[in-house]
């Protein structure tokens, strides 16, 4: 059988009706070379069991998934532009093709990146370069690893056409990807209806964003739905923020039309991890003010939460709206606190020393300019890795008086997962980074010798990090 019993196709967004979705061809590649597949994402949704030639079928030719979508959709949507409202956008270089329930239950889409022109493409080529497929694998992969809520990359393979790009050496080959999500739905689709006046459709797609992604059966009023949809999606987004700013990932292109309601990392641009903790690191070389610095990462959030409470101004009063969005930077305040002690590896104690706690990592860690990922494997678990941290290469470091105080801290907390600590992973003594250096070496190996050992050296090396860091 080559779907596994897990797999239950639910093409939900139909149900929708007209006027969210457009029905488009998938591109003709003239070959197919499979680069990369997530036996592991797609094992959620039931499909590890295909061979190459069905995964190929499937994952490049776009042939219909049984139960499923009998042709990719297209999504309408708007969005803000680094603070610019766009209303000639949508899937572009993209569309939906398949909805599944996955292991959990959950409705989970299928998008593409890559896969042809659609009616929103506006002149581009509606595809993906190779390079920027790698990227994407290993952004993904990262943040999994380090417990951050994010798309799955199931897919990658090579579509062998030479595609021309201003910002980076061209020709370069091309690719076609495919991501799994819980939702493709953006704040962007809810601005679109919004700009359209269009409110019927406006809470239609509310009704089914609760029932689908939240499991919830609207009840009450039409204002009654969008108050509880708007403040669900404040709360995911609130954590996305802090997920954001305890992985030290710089997403580059926080838009309205890259935020999705689940709260789910996703839609890759330039994006970095931090080398250092620097407020005012920027990933995209075209963020020219730094609106989307890494310091400044959940005020933007914040700002597209409230684009989708204006978005949702013609269902429900502003003032119940704005009271919802005022709650965003206590919940962000609380999360941040809760990743950022799960990075070290502690348990909360209360909030005073938890916040005091913080205080201390961030000066210090700002002051002595020491490499991000290193303090956190360094000092994971907390006290219990002291002797361990006094061996690192930045022992001297931790030995100064800021450091003897996050010392002093630390040992009032217990750690949360203290079996980590003999993992092949930290019995080590380098930690697994992805800096934009080790991110272009990979990269030549492919580009320049078809080599991709390093590549798939680096995704085990991340996973056997996330094996770790996983209680």
């Amino acid at each position: 059988m080559p779907y596994s019993p897990a797999y239950k196709g639910d093409p939900a967004i139909l149900a929708l009706g007209s006027g969210f979705f457009d029905p488009v061809e998938p591109a003709r590649f003239p070959k197919t070379t499979l680069r990369y597949r997530n036996d592991r994402a797609a094992a959620t949704v039931g499909l590890e069991s295909l061979n190459n030639n069905m995964w190929l079928a499937h994952f490049a030719h776009f042939d219909p998934l049984p139960g499923t979508l009998m042709e990719p959709l297209a999504q309408r949507y708007h969005g803000h532009q680094f603070r610019v409202y766009n209303p000639g956008i949508g899937d572009g270089r993209g569309f939906l093709y398949a909805q599944l329930r996955d292991t959990k239950g959950r409705l989970m889409d299928l998008g593409t990146k890559g896969s042809g022109t659609t009616p929103y493409s506006r002149g581009g080529d509606g595809r993906l370069t190779l390079k920027g497929g790698v990227r994407e694998i290993l952004a993904t992969e990262m943040l999994e690893a380090l417990g951050a809520n994010v798309s799955k990359t199931v897919s990658l393979v090579e579509t062998h056409e030479s595609l021309h790009r201003g910002d980076e050496p061209s020709p370069t080959r091309s690719a076609v990807m495919v991501r799994l999500n819980h939702s493709h739905m953006r704040i962007g689709t809810f601005q679109r209806l919004a700009y359209a006046t269009d409110t019927k459709r406006l809470n239609r797609l509310v009704a089914y964003c609760l029932k689908h992604y939240y499991g919830t059966e609207p009840t009450g009023t039409d204002a009654d739905f969008a108050l509880q949809f708007l403040a669900l999606v404040r709360d995911h987004i609130a954590v996305q923020a802090a997920e954001l700013i305890a992985t030290g990932f710089v997403h580059g292109v926080l838009n309205t039309d890259n935020i999705n309601i689940t709260g789910e990392i996703f839609d890759f641009g330039p994006w970095r991890f931090l080398p250092t903790l620097d407020p005012n690191f920027t990933a995209a070389y075209f963020d020219e003010t730094g609106l989307y610095a890494y310091g400044r990462q959940p005020d933007a959030l914040h700002w597209n939460i409230y684009q989708l409470g204006g978005a949702l101004a013609d269902i429900a009063e502003q003032a119940a709206l704005k009271e919802v969005l005022a709650d965003f930077p206590d919940l962000y305040q609380r999360a941040v606190k809760d990743k950022t002690l799960a990075r070290l590896g502690v348990k909360p104690k209360n909030d005073q020393s938890d916040e005091a706690l913080l205080r201390l990592v961030n000066d210090f860690m700002g002051a002595q300019d020491i490499a991000y990922e290193r303090f956190f494997f360094d000092w994971y678990g907390g006290a219990a890795s002291r002797a361990r941290a006094f061996c690192s290469p930045e022992s001297a470091r931790y030995q100064s008086g800021k450091a003897a105080e996050i010392v002093t801290a630390l040992s009032a907390y217990q750690p949360t997962n203290p079996a980590a600590l003999n993992t092949p992973y930290f019995q080590g003594d380098t930690p697994c980074t992805l800096l934009i250096d080790e991110v272009e070496e990979i990269w030549s190996h492919i580009d320049e010798r078809d080599d991709w050992a390093p590549l798939n050296a680096k995704i085990d090396s991340i996973r056997q990090m996330g094996d770790a860091l996983r209680p």
